[in-house]
């Protein structure tokens, strides 16, 4: 039945999420996902908020944009947001990258952002990872109408430090940089600071990693107000209402709890760091990470190889069927025993 079809659907190949399993039993290393769990605050908050369910949301959500403004000490109109980073970035796509110029993001990043240039029509080039898989900040020395980063990286982990977001914003004055900060307090520097000095800069993040809310959605941007405009005039044409008042009521309260924030990172930067210890330690090749996840490869043994073993026990890690990365896992920093779980496990299998 596919004569029914837009034209634009018939090229389109939809972005394949990690497998979410309907098992009991799975240890889940593959999505990034938090494995502490929300602030109790936000449980408290979201169930507190039930009452207002026969009601429309806030179409603004503007308790929860005031909340990320103090956080991040910038204005309440500097701040937009969304159902999930991914929507935020998809009105990204359509107000901003639609240019002539091709917009420009590394070959080995996000694998949604060459799917949205197809859905929405955006030119693109794809600049390659140096030989270590680092971010080349002189191959975007190229014209262009954009350039989108996600800092840290994904599915590499690496992050720029904010002097080289720097460096790419003044080398392009008159092209926007989005910078996708889903992974940034893992450890990498937020470019955030730099919003007041630059109109061609914007930043994205969300409440998924860190918080622990990717069953919520909830993603957000800042920038100066004439992006945020643009963010705001696509939204108010596709979906007034994209974040329902339970999600405003665990996003602010997760945002204002920030002991839990603070304690449930330091144990994932801290289960990092005995990962990749341990990981090298068996002979793999695990590169640095500043995200809650680590990419690493073994000389001697197949990522798929590795994956499909892990399954089997009941471990799912990513692997990706691309050049350069086919060897590689991409391993979620998972609790103490799992990581600890993990690793006994890959002592046997190799």
């Amino acid at each position: 039945m596919s004569r029914f079809w837009s034209s634009v659907v018939h090229g389109l190949s939809p972005y394949v999420p990690g497998e979410q399993p309907k098992v009991d039993g799975i240890v889940k290393l593959n999505t990034n996902e938090n494995p502490y769990g929300p602030s109790p605050q936000v449980l408290a908050a979201i169930a507190s908020a039930t009452d207002r369910l026969r009601l429309y949301p806030d179409p603004r959500a503007s308790l929860l944009c005031e909340t990320i403004a103090a956080r991040y000490d910038v204005a309440p109109e500097q701040v937009f947001v969304g159902n999930g980073s991914d929507e935020v970035l998809a009105h990204t796509f359509q107000a901003l990258l639609k240019h002539d110029a091709p917009l420009l993001f590394p070959d080995i990043t996000y694998s949604f952002y060459p799917i949205y240039c197809r859905l929405y029509g955006v030119r693109y080039e794809e600049v390659p990872l140096d030989a270590t898989m680092r971010v080349p900040i002189a191959g975007f020395r190229r014209p262009c109408s954009a350039i989108l980063l996600a800092n840290p990286n994904a599915p590499t982990g690496i992050g720029l430090p904010r002097v080289a977001i720097e460096t790419l914003l003044t080398e392009h004055p008159d092209q926007l940089v989005v910078i996708d900060e889903a992974y940034v307090d893992f450890g990498a520097e937020s470019a955030v600071p730099l919003v007041a000095r630059y109109d061609n800069l914007l930043i994205v993040q969300t409440l998924s990693k860190s918080r622990a809310l990717a069953g919520l959605r909830v993603g957000f941007a800042i920038g100066q107000r004439h992006l945020i405009e643009a963010l705001e005039r696509v939204k108010g044409s596709f979906n007034s209402y994209p974040l329902d008042c339970l999600a405003i009521a665990g996003a602010v309260a997760a945002i204002k709890d920030d002991a839990w924030f603070q304690q449930t990172r330091a144990r994932i930067i801290a289960n990092r760091e005995s990962l990749v210890h341990a990981l090298s330690g068996l002979g793999f090749e695990v590169l640095p990470s500043l995200a809650n996840f680590v990419f690493a490869r073994h000389p001697s043994h197949s990522g798929a190889q590795l994956a499909a073993q892990l399954r089997e026990h009941g471990v799912l890690v990513r692997h990706f069927r691309k050049q350069r990365i086919e060897d590689f896992l991409r391993i979620t920093v998972g609790t103490e025993d799992q990581c600890s779980g993990l690793i006994a496990l890959m002592s046997r299998l190799i």
